[in-house]
């Protein structure tokens, strides 16, 4: 394949799925999201392609390339599907990418299972991409890799021979400490899987820091140079560069579908069913990783240690099902569900319910009522590698009088931290008395806060994102955005004084 140097996207999902119909006929549907709406302007006028699993097994639609071909052709670009069996997916996806190394990422150790089966079909998978993407590339085109599912691909292109393309890697979940990512029995072998991308990109200086930290310790050949957002590292002839690039949200749409009537007129709703309170929301997927337990424990502590704050706040929780087929999710769900009946019991008034909490899926409007109805916003993660939530309630809160409360894991946190309330959330103290501050928050502090928040989420949003990584890709100049902002916790003032000399 020939002609200019074209953008080619891979990601475990293609921004399509690909549904019977009631006829028995294929069917696409689009998807929607910050990452389909900045790639696809960049892809169309680059004539580029997308690689990735169409949502359908290779064993249930055997000519998947041929419905792609007739169903897309009103993107304005390619796409191209990578077939799974039905076996595959279980041991690609649910097995090695969210019981290995989405465990492990997230500092979940102990739900990892290494099973040695898991690895080798996530390197038949990664190996299958790279020949999809070697047939649908040439030497000069640019491949933009995304997230844990495809770290091998780079490596996989190399030794098919295909080494000759630009590769460039975006994890968008957190990077593990040393310690944590010496407990995977392929951890050379991944080291080196990512080391054969020219630019690596992390979510926030911690996740570069500890990639790095790796680096030192399991590469010492390797030789770091350079400070900054972009740092290059000396890979016997080759220089990888590894930088931190944290991803957001198209804010500008956000802030419309809020303003828009039908949004108006479900928010008016629910602060109908909400008269005189203020809503405090939590949107979650169901994930371990989120923190919701400890959420819910804090609220449960406001309430107990802040009396004023009942009948006059409610907790909405909506929680989005996820990963029903492990079982560890089915274990956090009734953690969640028996914390809400006990809270429900032990505060719940005529007229007044503390929590509302909702299980299922909502559409893009109803979601963005809730982000713009509510006062509060409260995420509570565990470790998180962005935590979009955090900006799309920021974005839809015109009124620029919503409070976000924060975990500091988030790597929200990084660029929020000066106006969002950061809260530790294995401290349930913290948490409570975040809620009752939020709370109890005068109005001028509100919109300062949030309308500094903003202001930054407007200027660095997804569009922006995209941009900076594929400059970065170019080895162009970041301008004034090459300092590196990580999140460390302050002491507070004077604490260390007293320590004896």
């Amino acid at each position: 394949m020939t002609g200019a140097q074209r953008l080619i996207v891979a990601s475990n999902r293609l921004p399509v799925t690909l549904r019977r119909g009631h006829e028995g006929d294929w069917k696409m549907e689009r998807s929607s999201g910050g990452l389909v709406t900045a790639l696809e302007p960049v892809l169309r006028e680059q004539e580029g392609t997308w690689i990735g699993w169409p949502g359908v097994g290779a064993d249930e639609l055997p000519d998947v390339e041929a419905v792609l071909e007739r169903e897309s052709g009103s993107l304005g670009y390619r796409v191209r599907g990578v077939g799974l069996t039905a076996q595959e997916e279980k041991d690609f996806y649910l097995g090695f990418s969210n019981q290995v190394v989405w465990p492990l990422f997230h500092d979940f150790q102990t739900y990892c299972n290494f099973d040695p089966t898991f690895w080798r079909a996530y390197r038949e998978v990664n190996r299958r991409f790279a020949k999809v993407i070697a047939d649908e590339s040439a030497a000069g085109d640019f491949i933009w890799v995304h997230d844990y599912h495809l770290m091998s691909v780079a490596e996989e292109l190399w030794q098919a021979g295909e080494g000759d393309r630009k590769t460039g890697f975006f994890l968008h979940i957190p990077f593990p400490p040393l310690d944590l990512f010496l407990k995977l029995p392929w951890r050379f072998t991944l080291l080196r899987s990512l080391l054969h991308y020219d630019l690596i990109g992390f979510q926030t200086g911690r996740d570069r820091r500890n990639f790095l930290e790796c680096l030192r310790t399991l590469a010492p050949g390797v030789e770091l140079e350079g400070e900054g957002r972009v740092v290059r590292a000396r890979v016997g002839k080759r220089t990888v560069r590894v930088g931190a690039f944290p991803i957001s949200i198209d804010f500008d749409e956000f802030a419309d579908e809020a303003a828009s009537n039908a949004v108006s007129e479900r928010v008016a709703r629910l602060w109908s069913e909400f008269p005189g309170r203020q809503i405090i929301l939590g949107v979650d997927r169901l994930d371990y990783s989120k923190g919701i337990p400890h959420k819910l424990h804090g609220f449960r502590l406001a309430l107990h240690r802040y009396p004023s704050l009942q009948e006059r706040v409610s907790l909405v929780q909506l929680v989005v099902p996820s990963r029903e087929d492990i079982p560890e999710y089915h274990a956090i769900r009734t953690e969640i569900e028996r914390l809400v009946g006990r809270i429900s019991g032990e505060f719940t008034r005529p007229g007044w319910v503390p929590i509302h909490y909702k299980y299922g899926q909502w559409d893009r409007p109803e979601l963005i009522a809730h982000y713009r109805a509510a006062r509060v916003s409260l995420v509570t993660s565990l470790k998180d590698g962005m935590n979009l939530v955090a900006k799309e309630f920021s974005a839809a809160s015109l009124e620029a009088d919503g409070v976000l409360i924060l975990s500091e894991y988030a790597g929200a946190t990084a660029q929020l931290q000066k106006d969002a309330l950061l809260v530790n959330p294995y401290d349930v103290e913290e948490v409570a008395e975040a809620i009752h501050q939020a709370c109890n928050m005068k109005e001028g502090e509100r919109r300062k806060r949030m309308g500094r928040i903003r202001d930054r989420l407007r200027k660095e949003d997804i569009f922006w994102w995209v941009d900076t990584f594929l400059k970065a890709a170019r080895d162009e100049d970041l301008g004034e955005w090459n300092e590196l902002e990580v999140y460390q916790p302050p002491a507070p003032p004077g604490f260390f004084d007293a320590v004896r000399d």
